[in-house]
């Protein structure tokens, strides 16, 4: 499976979508900030998020990273875009409440020492990424590590 959480009524061709409003296209209605969800572990391949990390209570950060990860199959990826902290895309929408740097997804990746500060399921951050663009947006794409590399 192919999922795109978060889809709204935007959600990509070949994916399954899950969001919280039963709009057009939505396959799974889901609060996505409550866990686990309705998917399997090691079900997904990839997983998309659109513009919607913002919108994570910053609590639930790492719960929400650790559980995109158990749907992983091993080695999945899970690809984010969302606009740059500060920037005008951020601050525009009122919903947005947790800015993601480059040093962010650092938490994330057992290569870097930020990891160390909360041990969460390990990712791998891909070559090249995160990715800033010139429109204020930050692109990343993760990989699922087994437990065994943290």
């Amino acid at each position: 499976m192919r999922l795109d959480i978060a889809c709204g009524s935007n959600k990509q061709e070949g994916f399954t979508g899950i969001d919280i409003r039963a709009l057009e296209g939505v396959d799974i209605v889901h609060d996505l900030e409550i866990f686990p969800w309705p998917v399997l572990d090691g079900t997904v391949t990839i997983a998309v998020a659109s513009h919607y990390i913002e919108h994570i209570k910053p609590w639930l950060s790492i719960d929400f990273m650790n559980e995109v990860w158990r749907i992983l199959v091993d080695d999945g990826q899970f690809c984010a875009a969302t606009p740059y902290p500060g920037s005008r895309g951020f601050w525009q929408d009122p919903t947005h409440c947790n800015g993601w740097s480059e040093a962010t997804f650092q938490y994330f990746d057992p290569d870097y020492p930020l990891y160390q500060i909360y041990k969460p399921k390990p990712w791998a951050i891909k070559k090249g990424f995160p990715v800033w663009q010139t429109n204020g947006n930050l692109e990343v794409i993760m990989e699922k590590r087994e437990v065994a590399d943290a």
